[in-house]
Parts: structure tokens; sequence; C-alpha cells
């Protein structure tokens, strides 16, 4: 008997040394798996921008008051509380939040219970009757992250999770974006259908003194036709303002989360000119750290480093713990009495496993395009935000001409009503100039407004305006 446990003793002995010789062999491997580490890529570098129209402070979060519009207040906050897309984005960005936990799990062990009866029948010449067992029984399993292969994975899942709230983020300025412009462009159609009914009342006193003149013989059929023509195309023209107006509030309707047709915007009778607004850009090295959908490049970069690094280490052996327990008994009073369980290491090496390579492969892939992704949206947002202030630049010199303009056909108005009170000239001659004067009105809203449009993509393209507080309690 001693020798039986002697030898039992020795058996233990020899299978510990065998593990932890095998651990200290497989210690070693860690350094032959190299495992890429996140670096932000380099793009051109961009010390300022050529246009150096606006100051530098920070961004108001609430940048559309600057145009000093109470409806337009009211609408964005509508939208921004409502808005379908941002909705869209807040689930999957909560959805991208608890698969960090369904990462995180992995990092814990797997413990199953269960019970079961067996119910025997012996039998022969005569019927001995049946006996009934009892059993419990569990097991653990538990992968020890001894390479950090599921840490990784937890920070794979981390970054994705920061791109989504980038995500959101981006969807936050262009749903802000999308409300002013649209509602700049409803504004700017009911000044084009004033000026366009001041038009046609023009265009039909026109024809109708040119009717007056066929009577009696001044003009011919062929400039009446002409003149009636003209008015057929400012109806059309009115037809289309009102269509364009129409749809453009369906689309601020979904915009505010509103069903379309069922939303309305009342033509106001203020339309004065907006205020001014200035956009502080900054330098270009502050877009990247600010400008939302350049976060979530850079974060879907940083997931799919981590992935390459997660498929390197899958390389490397796994070692985990494994038990097992359970009780047997022909009675349930003596159930757990029996209870028996064991305890073992378990080393597994990747000897042939070709999905090990290929996933290598794949995430190296994957990689490569996000690193072009990101270089990609790093330049178009240079591009952006450069073509943006070279418009804004030329609109503002373009805004002085036209106002210049405007002032000089309204001195040549006036001049021309007192030469219609003095008999010098004709009605007809005064209407035929205040198309001119009609075409200049035209031109310089149009200005106005595009100044108006392009002032809100430059503070979406800058990334500036989204509240902090806002997105953290969507």
């Amino acid at each position: 008997m001693t020798d039986l446990v002697s030898l039992t003793a020795a058996a233990r002995w020899r299978v510990r040394t065998s593990l932890c010789v095998a651990l200290l062999a497989i210690s070693g491997c860690g350094s032959l798996v190299q495992v890429p580490e996140f670096e932000r890529p380099v793009v051109a570098s961009k010390a300022d921008w050529s246009r150096s129209l606006v100051e530098t402070r920070q961004v108001d979060l609430k940048w559309w008051q600057g145009f000093g519009d109470q409806q337009l207040d009211v609408l964005m906050e509508l939208a921004l509380a409502d808005n379908p897309n941002l909705e869209v984005l807040a689930a999957r960005s909560e959805a991208a939040g608890a698969q960090i936990s369904q990462a995180r799990a992995r990092l814990l062990p797997i413990l199953n219970m269960g019970a079961r009866t067996d119910t025997t029948s012996i039998s022969g010449g005569t019927d001995l009757g049946t006996t009934n067992k009892y059993g419990t029984g569990g097991d653990l399993l538990w992968e020890l992250d001894v390479w950090g292969k599921a840490r990784r994975g937890v920070r794979a899942q981390q970054a994705a999770f920061a791109a989504t709230e980038a995500d959101w983020r981006a969807g936050y300025l262009v749903t802000a974006a999308s409300v002013a412009g649209a509602y700049f462009q409803i504004r700017q159609t009911d000044q084009q259908l004033e000026q366009q009914q001041a038009a046609l009342a023009r265009g039909r006193e026109i024809l109708s003194l040119y009717l007056r003149m066929q009577d009696e013989g001044m003009v011919p059929e062929t400039r009446v036709l002409q003149q009636r023509s003209e008015v057929e195309q400012l109806e059309a023209g009115r037809l289309e303002l009102e269509r364009v107006r129409a749809v453009t509030v369906n689309a601020l309707a979904t915009l505010l989360g509103r069903p379309a047709g069922e939303f309305s915007v009342p033509a106001t009778d203020d339309l004065d000119e907006l205020k001014p607004l200035t956009v502080p850009v900054g330098l270009p090295s502050e877009l990247l750290a600010r400008r939302p959908d350049l976060l979530a490049a850079e974060n879907r970069l940083l997931q799919a480093v981590q992935l390459e690094g997660q498929a390197r280490l899958a390389q490397l052996p796994t070692i985990g713990l494994t038990g097992l327990g359970g009780s047997a008994s022909h009675g349930l009073g003596d159930l757990l009495s029996t209870w028996t369980s064991g305890l073992s290491g378990v080393v597994q090496f990747p000897v042939f496993n070709p999905n090990v390579r290929a996933q290598i492969k794949v995430s190296q892939a994957q990689v490569g395009v996000a690193e072009a992704e990101y270089r990609a949206a790093v330049f178009a947002a240079f591009e952006e935000v450069e073509t943006l202030l070279v418009n804004l630049d030329s609109r503002r010199a373009q805004q002085q001409r036209l106002d210049a303009r405007l002032g000089q056909l309204r001195t040549v108005q006036d001049h021309t009503l007192t030469q219609l009170e003095l008999g010098l000239i004709s009605r007809l001659e005064v209407l035929e100039r205040e198309r001119t004067l009609l075409g200049a009105e035209q031109a310089v809203l149009s200005n106005q407004w595009q100044l108006a449009t392009d002032t809100v993509a430059l503070f979406k393209a800058i990334g500036g305006g989204w509240d902090p507080d806002f997105v953290a309690a969507r």
C-alpha cells in the first residue's frame, strides 16, 4: 500500500513537472508573434487655410442662433429631438455598446450545471421491479487570456462603439445643416414668389398696354404674342416655385420626425436679411480632432488593428482550465453525500488550422482598407473646408458688386419715374426698365441666401456645434 501511494505521488510530481516544462516552453511563443499597435496614419501636412475669412474662437454649440431667426431656432430644437435618422444612429450606438459586454464575457469562466434521473427495469422469469438513480453534475471551462487575445477583442469593440458615437455626432451636424438649409430654401422661395408675383403684375400690365396699342395699329400682333408668351413663362415659373416650396417643406417635415404632407411652414411677412454669421474655422490640425466623421474613421482603423492583433495571437497555444463535478445516488437524500470533482489544465497547440492564417490575411486587408478610408476622409475634409472658404470669399465679394449694381439701378428707376410724372416717357417704357431692376433684385437675393447656405455648410465641415451634453443624454 505504501509503495502504491509513493508511486501515485511520483506520478503526480511527473505530471506537474511536465506541465511546468510545457508552460515554460510555450511562454517564449509570445515573443515569436509580432502584434501591431495602433498609430494614426500620416497624411500630408497642412499648416493653414488659403482664405483667412474668420476669427479664431470656440464654436458656439447652438451656432444657428447667430442668424437671429426664432422660427429657425424652434425648428432646430424639434429636429434634434425627434429626427428619425438620429434615432437610428443612437440605436446602432447602443447596440455597439452592448457588444462590449459580450466581448468581455470571453474573459470569464463558463459554468454549466445539470441534473438527471435514470430508471432501470430488471426482469427475468419474474418481474424484479425497477430502480431509480439520481445524479447532479457540472462542468467548468475557462480559457485563460494569457496572450491578451480576448482583451484585444474588447478594445476592438470599444473602438467600434466610439466610431458609432462619432457617427451619431456627425448625424447631429448633418441634421442641423439640413434643417437650416431647408428652412433657408423655403424663405428664399417665399421671397422669390413675392418677386414673381410683382413680375407677373408688370407683365400683365405690359400685355394690356400692347393689346390697346394693337387695337390702334401701333404694334404688330407678333409683339403681343411675344409678351403673352412672357406672361405664360412667368406663370410657369410661379408654379415651379410653389412646387419647390412644397417639396422642401416635405423634406423639412421628415427631418423634424413629422409625416410629410401633415406639416406646413407659413409664409412670413418678415423677410428681412439674416444677420451675418462668422464661422471660427481654426487650424487644419484641429479638424482631425473635432470632425466626427474623421473620428469615426480613426476609431474604425483602431478596431481593425486590434482585430488583426487578435488574429495573430490565435497562432499561440490556448491555455485553459476544465473542471468536472457530480454525484450519483439511488436516493435523493444521499445525493450530495457522494459528490466528486476534478480540475485540470488544458494546453492546445494550433498545429494545423488554415482558418488562422486566412483570418490574419483578412484582418491585414481590413486594416489597409481602414487606413485608406481614413486618409481619403481627411483629404475630403480639407477639400470641403477649402472649397467653402473660397465660395464664401467669392460670394461676399460678389455681394458688394451686386449691391452696388442694385443701388445704381434703383437710382435709374427713380429718374425713370420722375420722367414718367413729367410726361417725358410712357408707362410702357417704365415697365420695360423695371425688368432689369427685377433681375438685379433676384441676383442679390439669390447670393444672400447662398451665403447663408454656405455658412451652414462650413459649420458642418469644421465639425463644430454639437453639444456633448446633448449627445450624452440622447
